[in-house]
C-alpha cells in the first residue's frame, strides 16, 4: 500500500511522548560502550540519521558511530536495524535509549506473542512476520521488535523476513512522512507487515481448495495433511489476531496524544487490511473443519461399505459351506453303512441273509434321501 505524502511537517514526539529530542552530549556523559572494542560479529543490518526534515544525512555499521552521529544533530532520529542481536548489543543500546529491561530480555529471548508495551517514553512492538513457501507449500513464520521512542527506532529481526530494506527505501523517497518522526517508521513496518500477509493468504487458499478435490477423490492421507494446514492456520490466526489489538491501542494512543490526521488514517488503512486478513483467516479454519467432518463421513461411509461387502462375501461362503457340508453328511450315511459291512467279520448281524445286500442298498437309499428332504427343507441346498 501506498504511503501519503503531504507537505513536509515538522517531527512531533511519539504518541505525546514529552522529552523533547536529544541535543549533544557532553563528553562527561558519554558512555564507556563508545570507545569499547567492536564485537567480532556485529548484528546491524542498517544504520541511518535523518534531519527533521527527513532526509538522510548519515549511513553507518557501529551502533557508536550512530550514536555519536544522533546526538549532533538536534532534532533528527536514529533508525538502526539489527539482525539476532547479542546481548551485549541490546545492551549498549539499552544504556544509550534506556530502553526497559523487561523488553530487553523479551528482545532476546524472542519467541514472545504480537504485542504493544509502553515504558515511559518507549513503545515495545512485536511483530509476527509470515511468508508462503511455495516449494514445500509451508507458511513460515519470523519475530520482529521494534523499539519506538522521541528519536530513535530499533528493530530487531529474529528470521528472514519482512524485507525491511524496502520500507526504509519507499520511506526515504516520501521525506514529507519520514519527518513525522518514529511513528511514521512504525506504521510503515507495521504496513509491511501486513502486506506481506496477502500471498499467505492466497497461498492458504489455494491449499484448501486442493485439500477439498483430495477429500471428494478418495486420498487416504487427505486427513493429515488436513490436520497439518489447520496448524498452520491456527499459527497465522495466532499471528493475526493480537496485532488487531496493538492497532486499537495505537489507534487510542494517536487520539489521546493528538497525533495529526493523516497518520491516523494510514493506521487505520493498516488495521483495514488486518481485518480482511483476519476474516480470511477464520473462513480458512471453518473450510477446514467443515472439511474435517466430510472427510470422516466419507471414511466411515467407505469403510461401511467395506463391511456390507465382506459381508456379503461371508454370507455367500456360508451358503456354498452349507451346499458342501449337506452333500457330505447324505455321501456320510452310505459310507458309513458300506464301511460296516466291509469289515469281514465272520459274525455279523444278517451277514449270511440272502436279502441283506439289497437290504444294505435300501437302507442307503432312504438315509440319503432323508438326509437331502431335510437340508432341502432347509435350503442348505
Amino acid at each position: 500500500m501506498a504511503i501519503p505524502t503531504s507537505r513536509p511537517i515538522r517531527p512531533r514526539p511519539l504518541l505525546g511522548a514529552l522529552r523533547p529530542r536529544r541535543g549533544p552530549a557532553s563528553p562527561a556523559l558519554v558512555p564507556d560502550t563508545l570507545t569499547a572494542p567492536a564485537v567480532p560479529r556485529s548484528a546491524v543490518v542498517a544504520a541511518a540519521v535523518y534531519d527533521d526534515e527527513g532526509y538522510r544525512t548519515a549511513s553507518f555499521t557501529r551502533l557508536a558511530d550512530t550514536f555519536r552521529a544522533l546526538r549532533s544533530q538536534p532534532g533528527g532520529m536514529a533508525w538502526i536495524g539489527l539482525e539476532r542481536p547479542d546481548e551485549d548489543e541490546l545492551a549498549t543500546l539499552a544504556r544509550e535509549f534506556d530502553l526497559h529491561p523487561l523488553a530487553i530480555e523479551d528482545a532476546i529471548q524472542a519467541h514472545q506473542r504480537p504485542k504493544i508495551e509502553r515504558y515511559g517514553e518507549t513503545l515495545f512492538v512485536v511483530l509476527h512476520a509470515a511468508r508462503y513457501l511455495d516449494s514445500i507449500e509451508e507458511v513460515e513464520f519470523s519475530e520482529l521488535h521494534v523499539f519506538v521512542g522521541p528519536d530513535f527506532v530499533v528493530t530487531v529481526r529474529h528470521g528472514d523476513s519482512p524485507d525491511l530494506s524496502s520500507v526504509r527505501a519507499r520511506l526515504e523517497t516520501e521525506p514529507a512522512m519520514l519527518a513525522r518522526g518514529p511513528e511514521a517508521v512504525l506504521y510503515a513496518i507495521m504496513d509491511r507487515v501486513v502486506d506481506d500477509y496477502a500471498p499467505v493468504v492466497s497461498g492458504l487458499d489455494y491449499d484448501v481448495d486442493q485439500i477439498e478435490s483430495e477429500v471428494f477423490g478418495g486420498d487416504p492421507a487427505v486427513s493429515r495433511r488436513i490436520y497439518e494446514l489447520s496448524r498452520e492456520v491456527v499459527d497465522f490466526q495466532r499471528a493475526v489476531r493480537p496485532l488487531q489489538s496493538v492497532c486499537q491501542s495505537l489507534a487510542k494512543g494517536a487520539e489521546k496524544y493528538g497525533v495529526s490526521e493523516e497518520p491516523q488514517a494510514y493506521l487505520r488503512d493498516v488495521a483495514d487490511h488486518l481485518t480482511e486478513v483476519g476474516e480470511s483467516v477464520e473462513s480458512f479454519r471453518a473450510a477446514l473443519r467443515d472439511m474435517l467432518t466430510v472427510n470422516a463421513t466419507l471414511v466411515a461411509q467407505r469403510q461401511n461399505e467395506e463391511m456390507t461387502h465382506l459381508t456379503e462375501v461371508s454370507l455367500r461362503q456360508g451358503e456354498e459351506v452349507k451346499k458342501i457340508s449337506g452333500w457330505a453328511a447324505i455321501l456320510f450315511a452310505p459310507t458309513l453303512v458300506g464301511t460296516v459291512y466291509g469289515m469281514n467279520f465272520d459274525h455279523m448281524p444278517e451277514l449270511h441273509w440272502a436279502w441283506g445286500y439289497p437290504a444294505a442298498l435300501v437302507a442307503m437309499l432312504t438315509v440319503s434321501v432323508a438326509l437331502f428332504a431335510v437340508f432341502r427343507g432347509k435350503k442348505w441346498i
